[in-house]
């Protein structure tokens, strides 16, 4: 179903009577258009989409399902969404309290004839759910960042730094038919490496462990995968941690299914990760919600006690970090099903020595 009926259909049971949506990341999943300017305003009965000059022509091409209106410094957004309010009844609408500003806040709520209600859950949840065609679209972005990777790896050595690693993945991607990159790559060696959201530097690639996190973006949709590799043999303690990793990893990923608290599968990972005497320096959560967005609801943390909705996709990514020292994260991305979850990530996961 079209998110824009979908979203029709819902409102005379929602606490809202009309939906207003501003930031571009909900537009763009609701019309499947992408622009820097716009508002879509959505009722029981219709859908308006309201934007000015640069993309009137665009949208109105590309948006067959809701009536697409110029703003201008005149006819702007607030007058323009006002007249519909106007005798129709409606005394509440839906906003995104997660993207609109206080100071966006006060201008809506000030010139609109209706009382705002916050309406943030209501998208994080309809978006939290991928269709069939969302999930083929993310394993296309997946597949686009493998590839990439793979051919990054013949020119990994300690005479290239991080900061050069981290450009020729992201051309490689957008070689490979990547439209963006989904994140700035993390490529960070040697010590740094127990950062787990470290800064590519102008150093060359050190010795002992090398992370790399990196995603690709595709019609809009993310990819997001990280692999530790090592540069020159491991140490028995590094092997030790690697192997700790992928087995908490494969905990989190084995408990992973529809109607699963988020908190219960961080807690599969993170047992594995405390019984091997690491649990202090794995800090961050099991997995994130991934989609539009390369962080997005729901997640897999020690504070999420929702349940996973059968359709979710989340990442895996436990870790271990050693300051000072050197740190492990492994990362693929699940898909969440009623009887498990499949992972759409095609990368082995044996530890790559350079």
């Amino acid at each position: 179903m079209e998110i824009i009926e979908k979203i029709k259909r819902s409102i005379p049971d929602a606490e809202f009577g009309a939906m207003l949506l501003t930031s571009p990341v909900n537009r763009f999943f609701a019309t499947g258009f992408a622009s820097s300017a716009g508002a879509l305003f959505i009722t029981a009965d219709d859908a308006w989409f309201f934007t000015d000059s640069r993309y009137i022509e665009a949208a109105e091409a590309a948006i067959p399902n809701a009536r697409v209106r110029l703003v201008t410094k005149d006819e702007t957004y607030a007058k323009q969404i006002g007249g519909l309010l106007s005798g129709s009844g409606i005394e509440t609408i839906g906003f995104e309290d997660g993207h609109v500003t206080y100071a966006g806040y006060l201008e809506w709520d000030e010139k609109l004839p209706a009382k705002l209600k916050p309406a943030r859950q209501y998208m994080d949840d309809l978006r939290a759910v991928k269709s069939n065609d969302d999930l083929e679209k993310m394993k296309k972005a997946q597949r686009i960042a493998e590839k990439s990777f793979g051919e990054l790896l013949p020119s990994i050595n300690k005479n290239i730094t991080e900061k050069q690693l981290a450009t020729s993945l992201i051309n490689l991607m957008a070689k490979n038919g990547a439209d963006d990159k989904s994140f700035d790559p993390i490529i960070v060696s040697g010590v740094k490496s127990s950062m787990p959201h470290g800064v590519p530097g102008e150093k060359t690639v050190s010795d002992g462990f090398l992370t790399i996190d990196f995603g690709a973006k595709l019609d809009g949709w993310c990819s997001d995968t990280t692999r530790t590799l090592c540069v020159g043999a491991p140490s028995g303690e590094m092997v030790k941690i690697y192997d700790t990793v992928l087995a908490a990893q494969e905990a989190g990923i084995k408990a992973a299914r529809a109607g699963v608290r988020g908190c219960d599968v961080d807690a599969a990972a993170r047992a594995v990760i405390e019984q091997a005497g690491y649990g202090e320096y794995f800090g961050h959560g099991f997995g994130h919600g991934l989609g539009l967005e390369v962080h997005e609801p729901p997640n897999a943390s020690q504070i999420y006690e929702k349940p996973l909705p059968a359709g979710a996709v989340i990442s895996a990514e436990p870790g271990i970090y050693l300051p000072g020292k050197f740190g492990v994260r492994i990362e693929d991305v699940i898909f969440i099903k009623e009887d498990g979850c499949e992972n759409i990530t095609n990368l082995p996961k044996g530890l790559i020595v350079l």
